[in-house]
């Protein structure tokens, strides 16, 4: 029997000198979630300018819910990520960068869709009503030829399957496996295991923005082959589909 968790969001936020960008992030948090939620920021080390910011912002009452949680399982953006899923307590997993992309407007929306039943709730630049603002030519490129063709040819049930702004069931991730060892191809991983495991998987339209402030840590040419591995392991399971079952 799955356990009741607390209702609300928790976001995970993980963070790399984002000083110039956490307070306006933060700030943007409060303004547009209204569904009740926490905000989990995972550092890799100590002496990250971000740091400072945030415990200022606490100690000013600024930003309530919050708790700075340090990376267990050795720097990175995935391990930090998974660091902050373990450390969630509500029924919701909200992945955000703190840089100011994603589409906080939406928020509400998707976790409405969860609620309704959904173990998966992608933010979508490719639907009808969603827009990608800025960002490398080559990177918007495949990005989009990956979603659009997974959706089409692999039945997988978003445009956008690798964007990292999905909110999660707890219950999924309690019950999948992560192998993903590079970065961002996490979300392109989960998101497949969900469909494939009977979870439901859907879609809202949502906006990304590229960083005007610090430096991103998205690294194409070094994590493509590990995105590859996800796309061809979503056309094998189209193609020889399992019994559906939990992890």
């Amino acid at each position: 029997m799955s356990r009741k968790r607390q209702a609300g969001i928790s976001i995970v936020i993980p963070v790399y000198n984002e000083g110039g960008n956490i307070r306006a992030a933060l700030a943007e948090i409060k303004a547009k979630v209204r569904t009740p939620h926490d905000i989990l920021i995972v550092y890799d080390f100590e002496e990250d300018d971000t740091l400072p910011v945030v415990r200022d912002m606490a100690a000013r009452g600024e930003v309530t819910g919050l708790a700075l949680v340090r990376n267990k399982y050795g720097r990175g953006v995935l391990n930090a990520i998974k660091t902050g899923f373990e450390s969630a307590e509500r029924e919701a997993v909200l992945v955000v960068m703190a840089d100011l992309s994603d589409d906080l407007a939406v928020v509400d929306l998707m976790y409405e869709k969860l609620k309704a039943g959904y173990g998966v709730v992608c933010g979508s630049r490719y639907m009808k009503g969603g827009r990608q603002i800025g960002g490398p030519f080559l990177k918007k490129a495949l990005s989009r030829t990956a979603g659009l063709t997974l959706h089409l040819l692999a039945g997988i049930p978003t445009r956008d399957a690798t964007n990292s702004f999905k909110m999660y069931s707890k219950e999924v991730l309690d019950n999948m496996e992560i192998e993903s060892s590079g970065g961002f191809e996490l979300g392109m991983e989960l998101v497949i295991k969900a469909h494939f495991n009977g979870y439901g998987v859907t879609e809202v339209p949502s906006t990304w923005r590229d960083r005007v402030e610090g430096e991103s840590r998205f690294m194409l040419m070094k994590w493509l082959p590990r995105y590859l591995h996800w796309y061809f392991v979503a056309f094998r399971n189209a193609a020889f589909p399992k019994r559906p079952g939990k992890e």
